[in-house]
């Protein structure tokens, strides 16, 4: 069975829905289970792991193709409007990383919630966010998911149940776990995904959130995404114990391929269902980042290129999909080529709209500040003169 050919639709719209509606959209494609086994084995801490053999379908892998390139492509459009100098700030890109986006999302409903540190644009976009979102807050536009007031690192879309985008390294675990002791409080039967990388898991605040997790059961899942690098720095070099999955000690972990899809999903799920029953959990996704650890960061200082090179040609998540629809018989090569120069065209249309985009008021600066109705003054420094009152 091959992929015919998308249905049209106006790129107007398309750039409006999120990537769940933008799934390929054929005529034939099975929604009939289909078993893959995962790349690796699962390695647990604590806990028994879960099956290798991951229950997917025809269309649910060509989402994950079509959704994982558009978070490639959006993240090296981002990399050309940076240089450009129409994304100012600091900027940290996802590239390598889209499997953990994709997977995550596929195990979980918009009732659990994610959290995340500064890397989060792809996140943002599986929460259900859009392209012209995206690049509007990455250009500080109006049309932005914060405004236009966050940029970069703090993307932000509370009906979606994604939670930022938080710039002070580490002190987003903290905040997860109080999400998760309001969805215990509420009885929501829902979880929390509080994500960090590898080098904010010596962070003592995680530790102390996970202790007071633990001591309550929280449904509060915690994911470390190990790139290798903290910075420029590796992770031999920065922690005497890089097995972060082992690290919560009483608490239960679990490693994971973090460039495999499938492997993602399955895990989430296995961590939603153990943390909703039995307290925290921690997921250590083995994953790779291709850009630098910013923009400002070449990312060659510190690694080889040959390294670099090869995790694109063994381990590259979006490859691994294109192997999976090739070998199944799902798609052809011409018709994932084809969906390739979709998404170009796609993110291309959206970052032009981003660009007529209007610039928020120099009175922006004062809203969202406090809450609306308290009638807060402004005042200069000697603060006998009202310089203004915020709404």
């Amino acid at each position: 069975m091959a992929l015919s050919r998308i249905a049209s639709s106006s790129s107007s719209i398309n750039l409006l829905k999120p990537l769940s509606c933008l799934s390929i959209r054929c005529r034939s494609i099975s929604t009939d289970p289909l078993t893959v086994e995962t790349s690796l084995p699962f390695v647990p801490h604590n806990c028994e792991a879960p099956s290798r053999a991951v229950e997917t379908s025809a269309a649910e892998l060509s989402s994950f193709f079509r959704d994982m390139a558009v978070m490639r492509r959006m993240e090296i459009a981002a990399d050309s409007l940076y240089k450009a100098k129409l994304i100012r700030g600091f900027c940290h890109l996802y590239d390598g990383q889209e499997a953990v986006a994709v997977g995550m999302e596929a195990a979980i409903t918009r009732k659990d919630c994610i959290i995340t540190a500064y890397r989060d644009h792809c996140t943002f976009l599986s929460r259900g966010g859009t392209l012209i979102e995206v690049f509007s807050e990455l250009m500080g536009r109006r049309d932005g998911c914060s405004k236009g007031k966050g940029g970069s690192m703090h993307f932000y879309r509370k009906e979606g149940g994604f939670f930022g985008g938080h710039g002070i390294v580490g002190a987003q675990v903290p905040l997860g776990c109080g999400l998760a002791f309001a969805q215990k409080y509420c009885k929501d039967e829902t979880v929390t995904f509080s994500l960090y990388g590898d080098g904010a898991a010596n962070q003592g605040q995680l530790f102390e959130a996970l202790n007071i997790s633990a001591l309550w059961d929280l449904p509060s899942i915690l994911v470390c995404e190990n790139n290798h690098y903290g910075m420029g720095t590796a992770e031999w070099r920065a922690a005497k114990s890089p097995a972060y999955y082992k690290r919560g000690d009483y608490v239960p972990g679990l490693k994971v391929d973090g460039m495999d899809a499938l492997a993602v999903k399955q895990a989430c799920k296995f961590a939603k269902e153990f943390s909703l029953k039995n307290g925290p959990i921690i997921l250590e996704m083995d994953t790779y980042r291709y850009h630098g650890h910013s923009m400002s960061d070449p990312g060659s200082t510190y690694r080889t290129r040959d390294e670099i090179s090869g995790v694109r040609q063994e381990r590259d998540p979006i490859e691994r999909v294109r192997k999976l629809l090739l070998t199944h018989d799902i798609a052809t090569e011409k018709e994932l080529k084809d969906i390739e120069k979709e998404v170009r065209k796609e993110v291309d249309d959206a970052i032009a709209k981003a660009k007529e985009s209007q610039m928020p008021e120099p009175s922006d600066l004062f809203t969202n500040v406090y809450v609306k109705g308290f009638g807060v003054e402004a005042c200069g420094a000697d603060r006998k003169e009202v310089r203004a009152t915020l709404p």
